[in-house]
């Protein structure tokens, strides 16, 4: 206690991490501090001014980050923004969380180019790039990311300083298990960065068929629609279901689609499952809640009792759903949808995810997502389904009502293919990230716990 920050906090003692900690810094050698081996850095402050999206710089906060697409909500000026160039982030750079959750780690890619980033992300570039893979590994570790979390200080929004990962203890590895790390980190990036530029592409070609749509007029100043609206179907009088973009654009989809299904007459299951309790549970199933699916490699730290979901599929989901969200602010995830993977398998979905599943399908999930989520030409369509004033929420039946434009059969393929694709990658790249931590994580048990070091534990990172 009478060193370094001299912490008097209690919790800094009694956590797991601390304990951990303790074990490898009372190794005379085989560890170093990270400072050694990289530089943690920090931008200062943001004080940036707001401005339109047609002349602003795009920024991400901390939390953006990890979202699979992350979608900007501020543009700031960048003349009038302080170190503006400190605080875009370069391909691989490895990002900290240093507020809230602290000592999430994940990889800079594609999805964050040309974006000015919050200074709430700790900034580690390694020194050697022979240990940038081992670095970045070795912080996704559960046990090292314990060592961060019994760092942490605050007492209502925890947070970590440079200082506090500078003299954290890393464990010393030889250049052979560097050289593997580093290959397993360089695929992870290579990954996301692919299935990033599939999402563009999918995005691409749907607008190619469509042509571009720019809305003009979104009803802020009043707008006048048909009686006729509000008198058949569900009746919906909330007059932001009838904004006039959203008609323009469907006039405009019109032009060029061979056709138009509702979800339900392509052949697809919609539904949503009953409320249910959701008891904690040592040993129970995994939990994924709306704002952990649509992020990359979510922390998964809540665990239910198994149990009658009151659902067909027992709250679990099948690989190559559309998996929609259906409550939160329209500005957010509200509406934001996505396809199902291996790693969403077995585990209970929230029941505030709407469930798309094909049954007898007469498109593919791929351009079904697409239809849905291309930012110009399908997500405002879907982000005018809501309804509510404080928390909206989507009806199943609206979704199972919504039209969707077709195109022919090889369109729509060329399409649904580069989603398709897109989802596995960003699946494969989860559960690499996933096996890597882990591997780490043994080096750094079997360290602390006396043991001598040997790559027979590197299983996860062996080609």
């Amino acid at each position: 206690m009478f060193r370094a920050e001299r912490r008097l906090e209690a919790a800094t003692y009694l956590g797991e991490g601390h304990a951990t900690r303790l074990a490898i810094e009372s190794k005379p050698t085989g560890w170093i501090p990270l400072s050694t081996v990289a530089r943690t850095w920090q931008p200062s402050r943001l004080k940036g001014i707001q401005i339109g999206r047609e002349h602003g710089t795009p920024f991400l906060t901390a939390t953006q980050v990890y979202d699979v697409r992350p979608t900007p909500r501020k543009w700031l000026s960048v003349e009038k923004t302080r170190d503006h160039r400190r605080r875009f982030v370069s391909s691989g750079q490895i990002l900290v969380t240093c507020s809230g959750n602290v000592g999430r780690a994940t990889l800079a890619h594609e999805t964050t180019k040309d974006i000015l980033i919050s200074h709430d992300l700790l900034r580690i570039n390694a020194i050697d790039q022979e240990w940038w893979g081992w670095i970045y590994a070795y912080l996704r570790a559960p046990t090292v990311r314990k060592m961060m979390k019994a760092a942490e200080y605050g007492h209502i929004i925890k947070h970590l300083e440079t200082h506090h990962l500078n003299s954290l203890p890393v464990v010393h590895v030889d250049d052979r298990i560097r050289a593997r790390f580093g290959v397993k980190a360089r695929e992870i990036l290579d990954l996301r960065d692919r299935a990033y530029l599939l999402t563009v592409e999918a995005e691409q070609l749907f607008e190619r068929y469509f042509d571009a749509f720019e809305a003009t007029d979104i009803g802020e100043t009043g707008f006048i629609f048909g009686a006729g609206a509000i008198s058949s179907a569900r009746r919906r009088m909330d007059a932001w279901h009838h904004n006039p973009a959203v008609k323009a654009l469907e006039d405009h989809l019109a032009q060029e689609a061979r056709s138009w299904n509702e979800i339900g007459e392509l052949g697809f299951d919609v539904w949503l499952p009953t409320r249910f309790r959701r008891v904690a549970a040592r040993d129970g199933v995994e939990f994924l809640d709306s704002s952990a699916l649509f992020e990359i490699n979510p922390d998964i730290t809540k665990r239910i009792a198994d149990g009658d979901f009151r659902d067909p599929h027992n709250g679990r989901v099948e690989r190559g759903w559309v998996l929609l969200a259906r409550s939160g602010q329209i500005y957010g995830l509200n509406g934001s949808a996505m396809l199902s993977g291996k790693l969403h398998e077995n585990k209970v979905i929230s029941d505030d995810i709407i469930r798309i599943a094909p049954r007898d399908p007469r498109c593919r999930s791929g351009y079904l997502l697409v239809a849905m989520t291309h930012p110009t030409l399908g997500r405002p369509r879907v982000k005018a389904l809501p309804y509510g004033s404080s928390i909206p929420h989507i009806e199943v039946e609206d979704v199972r009502c919504l039209s969707i434009p077709r195109l022919d059969e090889r369109a729509e393929a060329d399409i649904a293919d580069r989603a398709e694709e897109e989802a596995r990658l960003r699946d494969r790249a989860d559960e690499l990230e996933t096996r890597l931590a882990e591997s780490a994580d043994a080096a750094d048990e079997f360290w602390a716990g006396g043991g001598l070091f040997v790559a027979q534990r590197f299983d996860g990172v062996q080609g």
